[in-house]
């Protein structure tokens, strides 16, 4: 027995095989062996020992001779894809997950309730043989990840809030269809200029942490930046408006407007009309009177037919925006004191993803009022169109002139 385990000029021979081959050498070698053989063979081979126990099965397999298993290296399925079999796996799980992704219809956030098992068993019921570890693999591929609950939102959600996420779809879905300019657009978090905390780590030289004031005080602040986003959905690029003033409706519409002016324009030459996709509050808010003067005022400069769909109340985070450009800003200039308006413009510039998001930054000096009184009569003044289906949430403005 010893000379026997001692004995592995075998293992030339062994490294000539094919897989199955080599399966069924090494089954056979460990019986002879006998105890402790599958142990020692797994050993010398590198072999697992559930690959050699079922090489032993097979070889002791009185039902088939072993051209049968020889005359295939692998089970059926195995090996590596072809590339329509791949393709065809990736068409089964996308519509599997997409009939049941939550949250944003536009595809902002994808995220699926359906675990890898269960994906697995609806994949076979379509003829589809697959692993869990595939089907990781394509998920992670589509950039889908595991999500946890967070706690975002205050009370019941809006009996209509699914509804109108499905009539969203349906607009983004029609405009970029037809070539028109669909825009995601919000107010990112003020900051205060300063040598102030800016949560995060960089990586630098020991003991060279950067000193920061120990309280964020606003009388000790050279001012606050108030940055109004807008991103292009198709082209994956954005643009920053940093203002030095109060975010109000006039601002947030002359932000989309020089968007326009700069890089909109130039990358949609030929279109008639646009769609922004805005939260329900704030300086572009669904109730306020401002925003729609103003857009008004945009249709009329641009010639443009503006179409404006809200997120239902409590879903400002579906908004595309802030997870496809405003995260990633942040995550940019984590761990820098903003101490001046041009190191905030500089990061946002820098800003750069792997799948190729761009995001321009202009600082805008103008002053902005607050508060203006807009009569209850202003809608006399404005060529707008309330749809049908949530005209509070959908609605469309033209030229009137």
């Amino acid at each position: 027995m010893e000379s026997e385990i001692n004995n592995t000029s075998w293992l030339k021979i062994f490294q000539l095989l094919n897989e199955s081959q080599k399966r069924f050498f090494a089954g056979q070698k460990s019986l002879e062996l006998g105890h402790g053989g599958i142990k020692k063979v797994s050993e010398l081979t590198g072999i697992s020992e559930k690959t050699i126990q079922r090489g032993r099965k097979e070889i002791q397999d009185d039902n088939h001779t072993l051209e049968d298993y020889l005359n295939r290296i692998r089970k059926t399925g195995g090996g590596r894809k072809t590339q329509r079999d791949e393709q065809k796996l990736i068409d089964a799980i996308k519509e599997i997950v997409d009939q049941n992704t939550l949250g944003d219809p536009m595809n902002a956030l994808r995220w699926t309730c359906k675990s890898t098992r269960n994906i697995v068993d609806e994949l076979r019921k379509k003829g589809i043989k697959t692993s869990q570890r595939s089907v990781c693999r394509v998920l992670h591929d589509l950039e889908y990840s595991l999500q946890g609950n967070k706690k975002i939102l205050s009370g019941e959600d809006h009996p209509d809030r699914d509804a109108q996420f499905k009539m969203i779809n349906r607009t983004v879905k029609k405009f970029t269809k037809n070539g028109q300019p669909v825009i995601s657009a919000d107010t990112k978090k003020k900051e205060a200029i300063g040598n102030f905390e800016n949560k995060g780590k960089t990586w630098a030289p020991k003991q060279t942490g950067r000193k920061v004031l120990d309280h964020d005080f606003q009388s000790l602040s050279s001012g606050m930046a108030v940055p109004y986003g807008v991103y292009d959905i198709k082209n994956n690029e954005g643009f920053v408006n940093v203002g030095q003033s109060a975010d109000t409706a006039e601002f947030a519409v002359n932000s989309i407007l020089r968007w326009w002016r700069y890089f909109g324009k130039k990358k949609y030459s030929t279109a008639n009309s646009i769609l922004i996709c805005a939260d329900g509050g704030g300086s572009n808010g669904s109730k306020n009177r401002a925003w729609k003067i103003f857009l008004q005022k945009m249709s009329n400069e641009t010639g443009l037919s503006i179409s404006i769909c809200h997120y239902p109340p409590a879903t400002s985070k579906w908004n595309k925006i802030e997870h496809k450009m405003f995260s990633f800003i942040s995550l940019n200039w984590k761990g820098v004191p903003l101490e001046n308006y041009e190191t905030i413009i500089k990061l946002i510039k820098g800003t750069k993803t792997r799948t190729g998001l761009k995001v321009k930054a202009k600082l805008d000096k103008r002053s902005y009022e607050k508060g203006l009184i807009i009569p209850e009569n202003f809608l006399d003044s404005l060529e707008i169109e309330f749809h049908k289906k949530y005209p509070l949430w959908n609605y469309t403005i033209s030229p009137n002139q």
